[in-house]
């Protein structure tokens, strides 16, 4: 299991790659001032987010769960 482990987290680490996927327009209507425009973006992007975390979380828990039922 450990090995599993071992593997998968050095496969993560070895494909992370610097991604600089902001669209030329979006960035120069951010830096230009606008800041409705950079308040929705924000919002957003914080919405995008939370799927991530809600999905972390629930994993998260479901090990809990399993670890504490076989204790």
């Amino acid at each position: 299991m450990k090995k599993l482990q071992f593997i998968l987290l050095l496969f993560l680490c070895l494909t992370s790659i610097a991604n600089y996927g902001q669209c030329a327009m979006c960035k120069a209507v951010v830096e230009n001032g606008d800041s409705s425009f950079a308040k929705g973006l924000n919002d957003g992007i914080v919405t995008l987010m939370i799927i991530p975390y809600i999905l972390v979380a629930i994993v998260a828990f479901i090990i809990f769960r399993y670890y504490k039922k076989n204790k």
